[in-house]
């Protein structure tokens, strides 16, 4: 039994197709896909600096502010990986600093969807452990997500400052933020890979800005080998 194709007719190299047109991506699609996104990314390698900068600021002052990250699905798994590379390390050994990613605590979790409505999940536990002056920083393919929405809005009201990196623009989520990166791809694998280069490109600004001369660590801990 013949089944029907998965995409209309085969694409040029290098041609970026959409959703609309096929219903998969093929490699070369993927690859393509892929490249036409980063080439939006690298006009906001200036913002990711000027984030690492502030997430410096923050987590480096006196108050000894903290990140707070949160995402669905795989952006879950993301948000994770970001806090990861602050309370462990990116490239270069450095003190540890403090990242909660709100994905991580299932009792918490679970226990804020039996018993609040679904948009509360991210923005209970913002207002729990978020201060005036810390950093949120809210991943979504979508931009469309309401428990991320509801986050960046709870944040804002208690001094937050929430960073969000999306899909295309524009979207509820960036439009809650005070600052957002959107990725411009329709298809949700590609932003997802986008996403995680965002914050690879963020934790090498952080660092950048933590041990730039004179460094805000104590130089005891730099170059330590593990």
């Amino acid at each position: 039994m013949s089944s029907a194709p998965l995409s209309e007719a085969p694409h040029s190299a290098g041609e970026v197709v959409s959703p609309d047109s096929c219903t998969h991506l093929t490699g070369r699609d993927h690859v393509a896909s892929l490249t036409h996104a980063l080439r939006s990314l690298d006009h906001s390698v200036d913002t990711f600096d000027r984030w690492g900068a502030l997430l410096a600021d923050v987590l480096c002052g006196e108050s000894r502010g903290r990140l707070l990250a949160a995402g669905n699905g795989g952006s879950a798994a993301q948000a994770q990986h970001l806090t990861a590379e602050l309370v462990g390390r990116y490239r270069a050994d450095r003190p540890p600093f403090s990242a909660i990613c709100l994905t991580a605590e299932t009792s918490s979790l679970t226990a804020i969807a039996n018993d609040y409505p679904a948009d509360e999940l991210f923005a209970r536990q913002v207002e729990a452990h978020g201060r005036a002056g810390d950093v949120l920083v809210l991943l979504s393919t979508s931009g469309r997500s309401p428990n991320a929405v509801a986050a960046a809005r709870r944040a804002r009201e208690c001094g937050i400052t929430v960073l969000s990196i999306t899909g295309p623009a524009p979207n509820p989520l960036a439009a809650a933020s005070d600052e957002a990166v959107c990725i411009d791809s329709p298809w949700t694998a590609t932003v997802q890979e986008c996403h995680l280069v965002a914050l690879h490109l963020l934790c090498a600004a952080f660092d950048a800005a933590v041990l730039a001369e004179p460094a805000r660590v104590p130089q005891s801990r730099l170059g330590v080998a593990r």
